[in-house]
């Protein structure tokens, strides 16, 4: 039985959104032909703690593709496949203060700066360990579902988009491959690349990912562990 009680957090998310819900400044993104799609009055917030508790106001069960935020995730399982040291032998840890799709690299190794530009990202992707492409996806797509405490899938239109306009971050995989940071066909990784950032998810899923982050790695509402260590 309820107890009538409305809390305080719940109480200012609805004045927030309130609040803000009227602006329409900036602009969808564009990169890609189908996130052009997005309907820019979409708007919703969603908080979620570390002990349990979800609090979410206006649009927050639209789906739509989680993008460059896919990038910390991912970089977490390469953590796990192959440790601090050896990451950090493919992708450093330095600020590059240039654009996201920067062709970022660092002069004689080749080596990207940080793993939240896409030239890191797209290493990152490549350090993701399986016994083929669809192993490494499967995996990839069970750690996220166990972030967001529910079984996740791609966006098969957003995918086939950018991965037919990316020209981009082709021409940036390929200079990997050039400098032998990735060592095999940079088409594996770039395509793993493209699907991570095509992952469906929703406001509440982001939440709750990163409710799972700041609870060391455990889902606050599942308690399934989405990090082995």
């Amino acid at each position: 039985m309820g107890t009538g009680i409305t809390s305080p957090i719940q109480t200012y998310l609805e004045e927030l959104h309130a609040r803000y819900a009227p602006l329409t400044d900036g602009q969808v993104a564009t990169y890609s032909p189908e996130l052009a799609r997005a309907d820019p009055a979409w708007f919703g917030i969603a908080i979620a703690t570390t002990d349990g508790h979800l609090y979410e106001v206006g649009d927050t069960r639209q789906a739509f593709t989680i993008q460059s935020i896919s990038k910390p995730i991912t970089y977490g399982i390469a953590l796990e496949d192959h440790g601090v040291q050896g990451v950090l032998a493919t992708v450093g840890v330095e600020p590059s203060g240039e654009a996201f799709n920067a062709i970022s690299l660092a002069p004689g190794t080749g080596r990207p700066l940080n793993p939240m530009i896409n030239a890191g990202a797209i290493a990152t992707a490549g350090l993701v360990e399986g016994t083929s492409s669809e192993d490494r996806l499967a995996r990839l797509l069970s750690v996220f579902s166990a972030y967001a405490g529910r079984p996740l899938a791609i966006d098969d239109a957003v995918y086939r988009s950018e991965k037919a306009t990316g020209h981009r971050n082709r021409a940036i995989a390929h200079l990997l491959r050039n400098f032998d940071v990735l060592s095999d066909d940079p088409d594996v990784a770039l395509d793993l690349y493209f699907r991570q950032c095509s992952i469906l998810v929703d406001c509440r899923d982001l939440a709750v990912m990163a409710a799972t982050l700041a609870n060391g790695g455990t889902n606050p509402l599942s308690g399934a562990r989405a990090v082995r260590h």
